[in-house]
């Protein structure tokens, strides 16, 4: 997927921006002047895989720019169009998915289109690297498109900086507690990717098993570089451990891949485990056209946000109101993709964080808004909720499990929260 490791990427990455000084600051309230910011204009940005061989995660920018659209074209609760009556303007580079890109887009966009945030940039590494940077600067780095744990984590370290979505430590614990519960005889063997991403899932998945049950249980791990080839050779030795149940804790193209092969190796584990990340409709379609639905039927998953492609949402309200949008603003694009619904839940939080901080935005008053959330979204599945803290920076962590069946996600059992919290 990459030429060079995703870990040195990320150390070069900020090696560029860094002003080592400044890296620790940790007041929010000694923002600079405010730029991006006019009384008609809401300048904001980030860096997206437009191309290259995760240029799916693209629809989150392009979905984000549908709803960025509507929210300029309709009159809000003042009756003004766009946010007090500003109009959002939303600008976006392709990264490729690289860390060294995304640096100095994220320069560009600070310095040169003088963005008031920095909102959703895809990829964990991506975002390691430029944080540093934009802390230094006091910019806010905002809904970050990956569930890696050190972006709820490390706000002391990096107040300026806020996840989103489900981090997988939380999303991970569920498998194993559904483990624990369900299938205490399971014999589990692990595909993870071996970096930060992977390691989340398997920590957070090992945690919630638990000390013996990894001992007895687990009869196989193996780790899978982004960066060399498909997981066959891994998928090979995990099947030599004759385990039954096998987790899939890697991105989206290997997690296709994955199934294709487990079906070429004649493998039908009892349950398959797919993180949520890998598990939107259009991709598990994919993954049952290049395996077989035999081989797909049965996987289990976590989902947080409404499925747009599953029967029981299409009278749903916020469903219908995305596709009429996307037919209006974006046409040709595949309605079905979650991905662009994932674009519009998270430019619906940056909206109504925006709201929140009020008529005379600052960026301090944006992580304020950030940082004490308490409420659902329309976009989220019935009983989640957006909760957060000055303390508590992770936005998500309600989600419900999911078992995937001639193409559809059916849920299992009830919205449970993943991060239990008092």
């Amino acid at each position: 997927m990459r030429r060079v490791s995703l870990a040195g990427l990320a150390i070069l990455g900020t090696l560029l921006l860094a002003i080592p000084s400044a890296f620790a600051r940790s007041d929010v309230t000694a923002a600079p002047a405010e730029t991006g910011i006019t009384a008609t204009t809401i300048k904001i940005g980030g860096t997206y895989p437009l191309s290259g061989p995760v240029a799916s995660y693209g629809a989150i920018a392009a979905g984000m720019k549908v709803y960025f659209s509507y929210i300029n074209a309709r009159r809000g609760p003042d009756g003004k169009r766009g946010i007090y009556g500003r109009q959002v303007i939303w600008k976006y580079y392709d990264d490729v998915y690289n860390a060294v890109n995304s640096v100095q887009l994220t320069r560009k966009l600070v310095e040169e289109d003088k963005v008031f945030a920095v909102v959703g940039s895809v990829g964990t590494e991506v975002n390691e690297a430029v944080r540093p940077y934009l802390n230094s600067k006091a910019v806010p780095q905002v809904l970050v498109s990956t569930g890696a744990t050190q972006f709820g984590r490390e706000y002391k370290q990096y107040p300026w900086t806020i996840g989103w979505q489900p981090d997988y430590v939380s999303e991970a614990r569920i498998y194993g507690l559904d483990i624990k519960n369900n299938h205490p005889n399971a014999k589990i063997a692990i595909l993870y990717q071996n970096d930060s991403y992977g390691k989340d899932y398997l920590n957070g998945f090992k945690a919630a098993l638990g000390t013996a049950k990894v001992k007895s249980q687990v009869v196989g791990e193996v780790p899978y570089e982004v960066t060399g080839g498909p997981p066959s050779s891994q998928l090979v030795r995990l099947k030599a451990t004759g385990a039954d149940t096998l987790m899939i804790f890697v991105t989206t193209s290997a997690t296709i891949t994955s199934y294709a092969i487990i079906r070429n190796l004649g493998w039908k584990p009892a349950n398959i485990y797919v993180n949520n990340v890998s598990s939107a409709d259009v991709w598990m379609t994919t993954a049952t056209r290049v395996s077989s639905a035999d081989t797909v039927n049965g996987s289990i998953s976590t989902g947080y946000l409404k499925d747009v492609a599953a029967p029981r949402f299409q009278s749903d309200a916020t469903v219908k109101q995305y596709k009429s949008l996307m037919a209006k603003y974006l046409p040709n694009a595949n309605v079905n993709d979650g991905t662009f619904f994932y674009g519009f839940a998270k430019a619906y939080t940056f909206v109504r964080a925006m709201y929140k901080t009020g008529k005379s935005p600052t960026r301090a008053g944006l992580m304020r808004a950030l940082t004490s959330f308490n409420e659902g979204s329309p976009y989220l599945l019935p009983g989640a909720k957006i909760k957060t803290a000055p303390t508590d920076r992770f936005m998500l962590s309600y989600q419900q499990l999911q078992r995937y069946t001639a193409g559809v996600w059916t849920p299992i059992g009830p919205v449970l929260d993943g991060r239990p919290r008092g």
